[in-house]
């Protein structure tokens, strides 16, 4: 615990290996207790004519509380969903899912999913099928990526919510036509934003409902990898909330119309990890240079700061909320230099629907990690499951995706 208010009880559970070579793990709790999880491993994926993720990525699933993981199969020769567009288990038991890339469609307006659907707890997996997206103005070829590579797609993010009346909402990043401004440490990468999309007919089709942010002076990325929550507890109950990643710090953006509108995005700090502190690091950094070359020092302000990246947020039965994100101390020198206490994954509790989190669990720290987590809530209230991964993606390097029990209780109880 990195800060605690005394309100809390926790019992975080031994470490447990989940996926053997994962990085950046993607999660599913279904009805009956199963753990789906998925990673990226060391291989190439299968040719295909439809945009896909660089490595070939593995599902494993549990049905024992974690004692044992079994690798779900894939078709042959597919090389099936990419979940980090997001999973859900509807209310009837349908488990449905969307690959993350949304691709160019049969007019400008228009994108094409790939939607994926199980009946039975993940037993077996159907789909593709292909599935529409009305974007209007959207822009699939004014950016690369960020490895100067083209990306042609629009990209899903991390969740899907069933609202009361059995609409789904998804959010979505990527570029609208004139969102036109370099991210700063890739010209050929245009600073992206965060969209929300809204089906009514079980995720066949979709349609575009708002911008939740967009700031062309925003961080080094613009706006991405956002997460959405839904409250069902409290003053606010039907509110969503919405994280998103800059390339800087956390930004947070709340609605209270089911998305249509959203209010000002602000600044979302979590126990005073503000990676603008570059003071408390230069002294153990100077000595080293950075990715281009240069020391890493008070003349190299951009390659000394930190960054928060891939946030994930759930709401659990009780009300508690939890968020998880990763701390990169500096933004890119952490893969080189991974020591500093606060590079690492981070667990953050709110117990009043998420206007103060004065509860913050460092999960790891100074050692090498992507910083992606997911986090699911079992069968027994309170107590979640959390994924991450320890280690990269330099050849030869150890890597693998690792899971932990946290039970949470308040003290009252």
């Amino acid at each position: 615990m990195i800060e605690a208010d005394g309100k809390l009880r926790l019992n975080v559970g031994d470490e447990m290996l989940v996926l053997p070579r994962g990085l950046q793990p993607s999660m599913l709790r279904t009805k009956s207790g199963a753990l789906v999880v998925q990673a990226q491993v060391p291989e190439k994926p299968f040719p295909s004519s439809r945009m896909t993720y660089f490595a070939k990525l593995e599902t494993r699933i549990s049905r024992d509380d974690g004692k044992t993981w079994t690798m779900s199969p894939l078709k042959p020769g597919q090389n099936g969903v990419n979940l980090e567009g997001g999973v859900v288990q509807l209310r009837d038991g349908t488990i449905i899912a969307l690959d993350t890339y949304v691709t160019p469609g049969a007019n400008s307006d228009q994108g094409i999913g790939q939607l994926y659907t199980s009946t039975n707890d993940w037993q077996t997996l159907e789909g593709p099928k292909d599935v529409t997206f009305d974007l209007p103005g959207v822009d699939f070829y004014c950016s690369k990526d960020d490895g100067g590579h083209p990306h042609d797609a629009q990209r899903l993010h991390r969740r899907i919510l069933e609202l009361p009346n059995g609409d789904l909402l998804t959010t979505v990043y990527g570029w609208i036509k004139g969102d036109k401004t370099p991210a700063t440490y890739m010209p050929t990468m245009m600073k992206s934003r965060v969209m929300l999309a809204r089906s009514q007919d079980r995720g066949q089709h979709w349609k575009l409902v708002s911008t939740v942010a967009v700031d062309p002076a925003i961080g080094t990325e613009g706006f991405g990898e956002p997460v959405i929550a839904r409250l069902s507890k409290g003053p606010n109950a039907g509110r969503l909330i919405c994280l998103m990643r800059t390339g800087r710090e956390l930004r947070e953006a709340t609605s209270d119309d089911e998305g249509v509108t959203w209010s000002p995005h602000y600044p979302r700090v979590f126990a005073g990890l503000d990676i603008y502190r570059t003071e408390l690091w230069v002294d153990w950094l100077r000595k080293f240079k950075g990715s281009k070359g240069r020391f890493l020092d008070e003349n190299n302000p951009d390659d000394l700061r930190g960054a928060v990246v891939d946030p994930e947020l759930i709401e659990l039965r009780s009300g508690l909320l939890i968020a998880a994100f990763g701390v990169r101390i500096p933004q890119k020198a952490c893969w080189a230099h991974p020591e500093h206490s606060w590079n690492g994954n981070y667990l953050a509790i709110s117990q009043d629907h998420g206007k103060t989190w004065p509860n913050v669990i460092r999960m790891t720290s100074g050692v090498l990690t992507t910083h992606y987590m997911a986090v699911e809530e079992t069968l027994t209230d309170n107590k979640i499951f959390v994924a991450y991964d320890l280690g990269g993606w330099s050849k030869g390097m150890n890597r693998d995706i690792w899971g932990r029990f946290v039970e949470v209780a308040l003290k009252s109880e």
